[in-house]
This record gives structure tokens, C-alpha cells and sequence, in this order.
């Protein structure tokens, strides 16, 4: 008999297609995620689930969902995912673990460029106002010899340190995790400890995992040991900030402006979470607000949903998981920062 497998999100035809081969597919052709309810109740009857962002498992919804065997997630950050929680209920659990790197990297490289050049505040003038040739506005931040502190060096803060290379910044960073003296000679790379790199930094990036350690690691003590008019850039997870402290940050005129892809919001397995982005942040001038576009390359997200589906095979074939967390052990280590 062939596993039904839910799929909680659109995806590409050719992940349903392979996703056929093996198994009964019930899936989400919308662009609109199911509620939390909707995925539990059609869940109940599945033996997999293919998961994304929008998702959240914890103990009460694998405990109305006794069928489920296995979850296949189409993303890299697990947090909203209890491992726990599965691997007392005998349920495997798989993310994907490399290829959000690059396109992240790429859009952090966006957001510093469009907060720090004015960009947004650009198009809307020339939207807006009859446009009759230069004038002495808008003057901004540039990349080239800019002072960049990257706060977190795993996989996406050495491809974010990577290309800003190009532009010739001063890059630091902060890690609990030193890497190897040769990899930071390749890189340009300073190790530094986290008060510098806020005192130092024009352009501070965020680059860790969500963990209790790292929850509003950017919180308004933080923000104030910044430097005067720096730019703040999170392309990582919503809730590394306190985006009510920022807000306020932003106000008070201390902080030069803020950029992020992620938000509060979306960190489902906080309790306190905001239920909404802070106003304050949506009508500032200062702020660059993008929705969660970090893996949004077409072809990239074909091929990571497609990886999470190959380890639901892998699981129904008794192999190990590419990406495995809980359950069947990874072909490789996996890291997550």
C-alpha cells in the first residue's frame, strides 16, 4: 500500500510528480497556506507531510496526528519544529540544509545596498513628484571600505563575508565558534566580541540560528551600544530582534535605518510572539520590509522542495535521510548555523 503524503504548500508540478511515484499525494495547489487546523485535520490521515515555513509541530498537533511517520521540511531553520516532541512520538523529521545559502546571501547584499543608497525612498520620488533631473538628495551609506559586522559566521555569514569582499568592506564578526585562521585569512575576516562589533559596525547583518541564547539578542541595550546612524540588516530569523526596541531605536533617531526579510511574527513556536509587525516599523521611511524572499530563486526552491521529498523516500526505503534531524541518521553531518 502506498503512503499518503500531505503537502502543506504549493510547490512545483515536478515535486508533485515525483512525489507520485511512490506514494498518494494530497496537496496545497494554492498560494494561500492552510490554517494550523486544517493541516492537523487533513495530516491525520498521512503517513508524511512535506512542511514549510508556515508550519508548526509541536506535542498537541502530533498527538492528534498519530499516523504521521515521517516530515519532510522545505527549509533550513528548524524552529518552529519541536525535534523533541517527534522523536517521542517515533516521528522522523529532515530539513534542508545547504541550499538557502547562497540566494540568502544574495538578497542580504540587496537589502544593505537599497537601506544604505535609498533606494526605496528614491523610487517612491520619482513615483510621486514630477521628476525634473538630479538634485543634491538622498545621500547615503555606500559598501566600498564600509565597517560591516556580521553576527553569526556559519554557512550564510561566510557566503554574506564572501561577497562582500567585492565591495572591498571591513568585515568582523562574532561567533561563539571561531573559524579556522586560514578561513578567515581567505575571507578578510576579524573575529571580535559582540559589544565592538555593535560599537564599530556601519552595517550590522545578522547571520545566527533562533535559539533561546540568540532571542532578542538585538534588544534596546544592544541597540544602543551601536554605532550613531548605523544600518541594521536581518535577513536571519524575526525574533533575533526585538522589533519594538528597534521601532523605538528608529524614532529616538539613534539607528539609521533597519532592513529584514523576517519578522516576530512568523516564530511560531514562541509563545509570546507579536501577532503582527509593528506599525512603526511598516510606515517608517528607514525601513526596508521584504516577505521572507531569502530562498525565493525559482529554480532554488524547486530543488529544495524536491529535497525534502526525496527524503520522505529515502524514509519510506529504509535509508538514511539527507537532511535528518530526528529519526533515521543524516548521509552527512548536518549543520545548521
Amino acid at each position: 500500500m502506498k503512503p499518503r503524503i500531505l503537502v502543506t504548500n504549493w510547490v512545483h508540478k515536478e515535486v508533485l510528480g515525483f512525489l507520485q511515484t511512490f506514494g498518494e499525494v494530497e496537496a496545497n495547489v494554492t498560494r494561500v497556506p492552510w490554517s494550523r487546523e486544517e493541516v492537523v485535520v487533513r495530516a491525520q490521515h498521512c503517513d508524511a507531510m512535506l512542511a514549510f515555513m508556515t508550519d508548526h509541530v509541536d506535542e498537541p498537533f502530533l498527538s492528534r496526528c498519530a499516523r504521521l511517520k515521517v516530515i519532510g521540511c522545505a527549509l533550513k531553520g528548524a524552529d518552529n519544529y519541536d525535534t523533541e516532541a517527534c522523536r517521542r512520538h517515533g516521528v522522523a523529521l529532515s530539513i534542508v540544509p545547504d541550499l538557502l545559502t547562497v540566494p540568502t546571501a544574495e538578497l542580504t547584499v540587496g537589502l544593505m545596498i537599497m537601506l544604505g543608497r535609498h533606494l526605496l525612498e528614491g523610487d517612491r520620488l520619482v513615483r510621486t513628484t514630477p521628476f525634473n533631473g538630479w538634485r543634491p538628495i538622498l545621500f547615503g551609506k555606500g559598501l566600498d571600505g564600509a565597517m560591516v559586522g556580521i553576527l553569526g559566521m556559519g554557512a550564510v555569514g561566510q557566503a554574506i563575508a564572501h561577497r562582500l569582499r567585492a565591495f572591498r568592506c571591513q568585515i568582523s564578526y562574532a561567533d561563539d565558534r571561531p573559524l579556522a585562521p586560514a578561513k578567515e585569512d581567505a575571507l578578510c575576516l576579524l573575529r571580535s566580541e559582540l559589544p565592538r562589533l555593535l560599537a564599530e559596525s556601519d552595517y550590522l547583518v545578522l547571520a545566527l540560528p533562533l535559539s533561546p541564547a540568540s532571542h532578542h539578542i538585538i534588544d534596546a541595550d544592544a541597540l544602543a551600544q551601536m554605532k550613531s546612524g548605523a544600518l541594521l540588516i536581518n535577513p536571519a530569523r524575526g525574533s533575533l530582534v526585538d522589533e519594538a526596541a528597534v521601532a523605538d531605536a528608529l524614532e529616538r533617531g539613534g539607528l539609521g535605518g533597519y532592513a529584514a526579510d523576517v519578522f516576530e511574527t512568523e516564530d511560531w513556536a514562541l509563545p509570546d510572539r507579536p501577532a503582527a509587525i509593528d506599525a512603526r516599523l511598516l510606515n517608517h521611511p528607514r525601513t526596508v520590509l521584504t516577505p521572507h524572499l531569502g530562498s525565493a530563486v525559482d529554480t532554488i526552491r524547486r530543488e529544495i522542495a524536491m529535497a525534502a521529498a526525496r527524503d520522505i523516500r529515502r524514509f519510506f526505503e529504509g535509508q538514511p535521510l539527507h537532511g535528518g534531524l530526528v529519526g533515521r541518521q543524516p548521509i552527512q553531518p548536518v549543520v545548521l548555523a
